[in-house]
């Protein structure tokens, strides 16, 4: 019973760490869209079309935070801590502020699991959303206090934006490709065990 559940939540860090991995990848890629929405300006591609200029959302936060609201048990904090770690260093970003900052948003909706099975959706969104606004301006407070230099304030709330209107496309995808949602409350899993 024990093994089935811990198989189980092994098979759901693969999905997460596989999903990071290809989103990881072509987040680092120099070209396309992606590449541009970067700020990074390739040689000779036209960066004339609207989605160019637009950064694109973060998904894996999306996919994190939806994770950590539906299951929390499947998704360990080692785990978030080491990917955003790593999309540190990989984006040359201050080493660990950003998984700091998600940790602990993370933990704050881990914490509130029994209370998030009760919101809907619209409300969870509400949730979602103020949690995204508070860390990006945690994230650029931080930064400003040490003087470190970041992107333009127009670019970060473009980056936002996109996130918070990426999130319920995550959350309807995570529903559908992963099986991910909320258990009800007292629900039990197929051997009696509370989910």
């Amino acid at each position: 019973m024990v093994e089935r559940r811990q198989t189980q939540r092994f098979v759901y860090v693969l999905v997460f760490l596989g999903t990071a991995a290809v989103l990881t990848f072509f987040r680092l890629l120099p070209i396309g869209v992606y590449g541009t929405a970067q700020g990074i300006e390739t040689e000779g591609m036209p960066n004339s079309s609207w989605l160019s200029n637009f950064p694109l959302p973060d998904i894996m936060l999306c996919l994190t935070l939806a994770w950590v609201i539906r299951r929390p048990d499947m998704l360990p904090a080692p785990v978030i801590v080491g990917y955003f770690l790593l999309e540190d260093l990989l984006l040359m970003r201050p080493p660990g502020l950003w998984a700091l900052i998600v940790l602990l948003t993370t933990e704050f909706l881990r914490v509130r699991n029994e209370q998030l099975r009760g919101y809907g959706f619209w409300l969870e969104y509400l949730l979602v959303i103020l949690l995204l606004l508070f860390m990006f301006l945690a994230n650029r407070a931080i930064l400003a206090i040490v003087m470190v230099p970041q992107a333009p304030l127009g670019l970060s709330l473009q980056f936002f934006l996109g996130t918070v209107v990426a999130y319920p496309v995550i959350v309807a995808l995570s529903h559908f490709a992963f099986g991910l949602r909320k258990p009800a409350t007292g629900e039990v899993d197929s051997l009696g065990q509370k989910l």
